[in-house]
């Protein structure tokens, strides 16, 4: 079915024609929507939301009447209410679902409040991007109405006292509008989307692939290909597309596409389109809306208002804490390839919230981000301010250099003699000389960050790099009950996270 014979709802058809605007306006209109919804909840009245509404400059009250929050700080104050059963806290009415959230690094879930208006918020954004393939150039619109195989958390969510839990994308399945799931476009279908178990769940996808006729694949690089891998085995095929000559798109987020495509790109017996999301737990914050773009387009005009912290050293401690009264500032205001954590104020009742992501504005006419990584997840041991996309960016120049796969690489910080170091591991079943491999490392990253190469020649004396199998960072995971999903490797390994890999790869057992 093309998609423009596809019929929307009245409530979404006018979501998604919402006038366009400058960013500020498009931003100052979302926040007092938000306030004005959320005016008489406990937080609304705590914050009063009813000055900032009144005020001559609202982005500006705001801040000064609403402090920043980390997770915990919002949870131990506010969240863990909701999660009572209590209604009216931070949003109006009861908070039917809850998504488990533990990141990348840390050991307890979270649980991020997920409202109906979020749901419908995500599914908004969803089409908008959907939308965006029209102005495309030669994409097969064929495709376009075929089935989307969406690879995410089970849909049978944990039953609290007055909410569900489980992972965002299950949530969201479990939520998909029913004249979608009519369409027949749903992939792999409700009863399969239950299934908890993920070996299990791989399997029953992989049983049904011979039934569908694809067009998008949905999901995390590494489960995605793992999926691929076991359909090409288990039919003796030459590549994917001998199943689903009609695949053409893969929307991907969470992680960085380039570590993956070599590997991806194997499995493909054709090219086809990747788009880039930035679907968090908390909401789906920007998409990829151009071909070839550098980076997403922020929904700034769907539920979402985004404040940015210049992420250095008066925003930030060692550790990558935010201070408590950090500098913030709106869309408007930001500079160009600058490094932001972003805080984030939407419809499920978060409020000035610290994501722990941080972007950087590659396009202003555009509103375009990249995410170049997370506040914890960075380098920093004496100064070299080394970040995921510095990371991600040498190891696909060195991938392409050397013509080999490595689709999951980690680092930590360790000490050296009186001085530091950087312990790299690296995962590729490709054929390479490990000390090679650490040169050509190094040299991008001397490339690519001035403050690294300064403390190459300092503090900064060594880094080693450890090449491993792809199965033993899968494997890993798997030993942390961290499989499917939206579960990702971290790029950056630090304390108990760290401290359970070199247990793993010593062969002990870890918790």
């Amino acid at each position: 079915m093309p998609l423009f014979e596809i019929k929307l709802p009245k409530s979404i058809a006018r979501a998604l024609n919402l006038p366009i605007s400058n960013p500020r306006s498009q931003q100052i209109k979302v926040l007092k929507k938000l306030l004005k919804k959320a005016r008489f909840t406990e937080f609304g009245q705590r914050y009063r939301f009813d000055d900032v509404l009144m005020s001559n400059h609202p982005g500006k009250k705001f801040q000064e009447n609403v402090p920043t929050f980390d997770y915990n700080k919002i949870y131990d104050a506010w969240w863990h209410k909701a999660k009572d059963g209590s209604p009216d806290v931070c949003w109006p009415g009861v908070v039917k679902y809850f998504a488990l959230s533990s990141g990348t690094s840390d050991a307890t879930s979270k649980f991020i409040p997920i409202t109906k208006d979020l749901i419908r918020s995500n599914t908004v954004t969803s089409f908008n991007q959907l939308l965006s393939l029209t102005k495309y150039d030669h994409i097969p619109r064929s495709s376009v109405g075929k089935g989307w195989l969406i690879l995410g958390g089970s849909t049978q969510l944990q039953k609290g006292p007055t909410y569900f839990a489980g992972d965002l994308s299950g949530i969201q399945q479990r939520n998909i509008p029913f004249w979608f799931q009519g369409l027949g476009l749903y992939k792999p279908g409700k009863k399969i989307a239950k299934v908890k178990d993920w070996a299990t769940k791989l399997e029953e996808v992989v049983n049904n692939a011979p039934n569908w006729d694809i067009g998008f694949i949905v999901g995390v690089p590494a489960w995605l290909q793992l999926c691929m891998e076991k359909i090409i085995e288990k039919y003796e095929l030459k590549n994917i597309h001998e199943m689903w000559p009609n695949l053409a798109f893969y929307v991907h987020g969470g992680v960085a596409m380039e570590p993956y495509k070599r590997g991806f790109e194997k499995l493909l017996g054709k090219p086809i389109t990747y788009i880039e999301t930035y679907l968090a737990s908390e909401g789906f914050l920007a998409y990829q809306n151009r071909q070839d773009a550098a980076g997403m387009h922020l929904a700034l005009n769907n539920n979402v208002f985004f404040e940015f912290v210049p992420f250095d050293q008066h925003n930030f401690d060692a550790e990558g804490n935010m201070v408590e009264e950090p500098e913030a500032y709106m869309i408007h205001e930001i500079e160009e390839n600058k490094d932001y954590a972003i805080l984030i104020s939407t419809n499920a009742g978060a409020w000035r919230y610290a994501i722990g992501d941080t972007v950087k504005l590659v396009d202003r006419e555009r509103s375009e981000i990249i995410i170049t990584g997370r506040t914890k997840h960075f380098l920093s041991l004496v100064g070299e301010h080394l970040s995921v996309d510095n990371m991600n960016k040498a190891i696909e120049m060195v991938s392409d250099e050397l013509n080999i796969s490595i689709p999951e690489f980690t680092v930590a910080g360790i000490p050296y003699g009186n001085f530091f170091a950087h312990q790299w591991y690296v995962a590729t079943d490709d054929k390479v000389d490990a000390e090679d491999l650490k040169t050509r490392i190094d040299d991008k990253l001397k490339e690519l960050n001035d403050d690294y190469i300064v403390e190459r020649r300092h503090a900064l004396k060594e880094i080693m790099v450890s090449v491993l199998p792809e199965s033993t960072f899968m494997n890993f995971m798997k030993a942390k009950g961290k499989i499917g999903g939206q579960h990702k490797f971290p790029r950056v390994l630090k304390g108990k996270m760290l401290e359970d890999w070199q247990n793993f790869l010593k062969g002990e057992k870890i918790s």
